[in-house]
């Protein structure tokens, strides 16, 4: 491709509105152009890797066993009715009506219409397992669509759902979609951690996310130092602690004027804040509950939304709620003598001679020990906290470290979660109704080549990996307009690079070799050929990896072989 017939609009600055690196150099390299909040369009530069992503992602998959189909983007709302997701997914589904005042949505995923379709056209335990994906539009109507195609309203996304009729067949296919992720990653040339992970408003049992390893994620991996245990922070769990110990003080009340958090706590008494609990009050079912934490903990909202009579959506109290049913302030809640059921995390559980609020205000109690001065039973004890560095990995092979990530990629154990629910069965072997297993495999194809650049870029601009490059040669010729045998060597060694299958961006056009090799680093083709008149006379031209930092001489005639050679 001529670089002067090619839409290849490059920006010098940084635009103000692109925070992370992938957006900044996606707008100045002149991949994307954003039309609208989320909402980008994709020019030849970017389309290129893209399809190269795309392209990855269909040979494993079809590797795997996986049959390519397309879904409509516009989804009738009676299939999420059937699977009772249509007000479960709340405002980011962007919901729409055609002019018979018929409801649909735009689909941010496709569980509902695939479970249709499966249940309109596989009737025998015989058809399984079975396997689909598609490469699709999604739309997910975000509060605030931030760091470019990173998180967008309208994305490529690759969906795969698989079909199963008993346990086995469905580990099977889990453990194989697992594996091809991991290969697709690896082709990409990409840094990747799989982890455990949360199902969400997907459903199901487990879920794998793959991660990008990045310093700008915005998710956090927890991974521990040895063995393999691995998992998102939503999920993460530490090593039971150990024995409680005995009690060695008697409770005692003290007065805590002014004190209004675990902070303000270890400052008047000069205590540490493990040494204390605090109290969190969330909506449950029948009314307020208390999540009861140690002091330097945090607690996990997914993890806590899960537990036993918590209201969903999950919420926490407000601080009129509080005193209603406390008759305290926040600041001063605690589990002896509570009047709402409380649930403790297993390292409160775990404390002897803690502090914590008297439930009575500006005032705490010392010395508190469980069960002999609060009832705890078995059934009370729960994970609810975020871990910390330097927690024992749950497995107890060292201990949990942090890293950062971009996930693009999630793999969910559905089970029957929509198989059931939207009465997608089959006759089993003994002429019975049976409802299948389901799989659920997503990979965020958009996201990627975000997730790509973060990861391959330095201070110039991108550095493509071989097999995503928009190219993967740069012819860039010196005066062209003014040199004859500039001219002709370039021409020539553009045809003979196409001839043998090489994708080219010649750079023909008119401008100085200084604004050449700037744009020539920030669009990161991993291979440059510069063809100068000083350097034809010696019979000799420049040659280039985007990785080196200085180029080196090689000979005219030997060009295509190091070129057909990398």
């Amino acid at each position: 491709m001529r670089q002067s017939q090619f839409l290849l609009p490059t920006m010098k600055e940084n635009p103000a509105d692109a925070d992370v690196v992938s957006h900044q150099l996606m707008l100045r390299a002149g991949l994307v152009r954003p039309l609208a909040s989320g909402l980008y369009t994709w020019l030849p530069a970017g389309l290129r890797v893209l399809r190269k992503i795309e392209h990855i992602i269909r040979e494993e998959m079809n590797r795997s066993g996986g049959q390519e189909l397309l879904m409509p983007v516009v989804q009738p709302a009676e299939l999420w009715q059937d699977s009772g997701r249509w007000t479960k997914m709340g405002p980011e589904m962007l919901r729409l009506q055609d002019r018979h005042e018929r409801d649909f949505c735009l689909g941010p995923t496709h569980e509902e219409v695939i479970t249709d379709l499966f249940r309109r056209e596989i009737q025998s335990y015989k058809q399984l397992p079975v396997n689909y994906y598609q490469i699709q539009t999604k739309f997910r109507d975000e509060r605030r669509p931030r760091f470019g195609v990173m998180r967008a309203r309208e994305f490529t996304m690759k969906d795969g759902y698989s079909f199963h009729a008993d346990q086995a067949s469905f580990d099977a296919t889990y453990q194989e979609m697992y594996q091809c992720y991991c290969r697709i990653l690896t082709r990409m040339a990409l840094d990747f951690r799989p982890v455990e992970a949360d199902t969400g408003s997907i459903g199901g049992a487990h879920s794998h996310e793959f991660h990008v390893l990045a310093e700008s994620g915005e998710d956090t991996i927890v991974y521990a130092s040895d063995g393999s245990y691995a998992a998102n922070l939503e999920k993460a769990t530490a090593a039971e602690p150990g024995p409680r110990p005995a009690p060695s003080r008697a409770m005692s009340s003290i007065k805590t004027p002014n004190v209004k958090s675990i902070s303000d706590l270890c400052t008047m008494l000069d205590i540490t804040p493990n040494t204390t609990v605090k109290t969190l009050v969330v909506a449950g079912d029948e009314g307020p509950l208390a999540i009861v934490l140690r002091g330097d903990h945090e607690l996990n909202p997914i993890k806590a939304s899960k537990l036993p009579g918590v209201k969903q959506p999950f919420a926490l109290a407000t601080e009129a709620e509080i005193l209603t049913h406390t008759g305290a302030s926040p600041g001063s809640l605690g589990p002896v003598n509570s009047n709402i059921p409380v649930l403790v995390d297993r390292e409160a559980a775990a404390l002897a001679d803690f502090i914590c609020g008297a439930n009575i205000n500006e005032e705490h109690l010392a010395g508190v020990n469980w069960g002999r001065d609060v009832k705890l039973d078995t059934q009370q004890i729960v994970d609810a906290r975020n871990v910390v560095a330097g927690d024992t990995a749950p497995d107890g092979q060292g201990t949990l470290q942090f890293l950062r990530g971009i996930e693009v990629g999630h793999i969910f154990q559905l089970g029957t979660v929509y198989s059931a629910a939207m009465n997608a069965s089959v006759l089993s072997q003994d002429g019975q109704n049976l409802i299948p297993m389901m799989g659920c495999y997503g990979m965020g194809v958009t996201r990627l080549v975000a997730a790509v650049i973060e990861q391959n870029h330095d201070a110039n601009g991108i550095v493509w990996p071989a097999p995503l490059a928009p190219f993967q040669v740069h012819i860039i010729a010196l005066n062209l307009q003014k040199s004859e045998a500039v001219q002709l060597a370039a021409e020539d060694l553009y045809a003979k690079c196409l001839d043998q299958g090489l994708e080219v961006l010649f750079d023909d056009r008119n401008e100085r070799p200084g604004v050449k090799f700037a744009e020539a680093d920030l669009i990161g083709i991993p291979h440059r050929v510069v063809i100068g008149e000083r350097g034809l006379k010696n019979g000799v031209v420049e040659y280039k990896k985007r990785t080196d930092t200085k180029a080196t001489e090689i000979a005219l005639a030997s060009v295509l072989t190091q070129l057909s050679g990398e």
